[in-house]
């Protein structure tokens, strides 16, 4: 990281990462190119993160020859005017996170992973989940995300007198 003073450790880069309404997860293609895309991802602990797709494309495709994927995160992205020398700027908090993507295959656990999907996304209906699961579960492919580092964050922002919050200054 070249500003080492904006750099943030993971357990706050963690808390990015389970409030960003999205991940872009970055996969490399069977034929070497690159492929990114902002999925919903759940956690059920620090380490597994899971999302779903379709039975088959490019993620799963993917997956198959490289598992080695990179998960980032924004939050408080918020354009502004520098307090000190009137530049365009962005505020901002992000995490990165390195990892390894499996297809889960155990039913229990795909319940589990999208279980702990819609409770992220969509608390309020948890009483449809069993519902459903039992509509979708076999037309739904679920992807286990292990960290193989712990994740690492970083952070522009000011406080009201306009002074770059450093490391160490929450």
């Amino acid at each position: 990281m070249r500003k080492k003073s904006r750099e943030m450790d993971s357990t706050w880069a963690l808390e990015v990462m389970r409030k960003a309404p999205y991940i872009t997860v970055s996969f490399t293609r069977p034929d070497g190119t690159a492929y990114g895309v902002p999925l919903s991802l759940a956690c059920t602990d620090d380490n597994t993160w899971y999302f779903h797709c379709a039975l088959e494309g490019d993620k799963l495709d993917a997956i198959q020859q490289h598992p080695e994927v990179c998960l980032s995160a924004v939050t408080k992205c918020t354009p502004t005017i520098g307090p000190k020398d009137g530049s365009f700027t962005l505020q901002y908090h992000s995490a990165i996170a390195f990892g390894k993507a499996e297809i889960v295959t155990d039913k229990t656990e795909k319940v589990l992973a999208l279980r702990a999907i819609c409770e992220r996304f969509l608390p309020r209906h948890i009483h449809a989940f069993d519902d459903a699961i039992t509509l979708s579960i076999d037309r739904t492919a679920v992807v286990r995300v292990t960290l193989v580092v712990p994740p690492t964050g970083k952070r522009k922002e000011y406080d009201k007198k306009g002074e770059e919050l450093k490391y160490g200054r929450m």
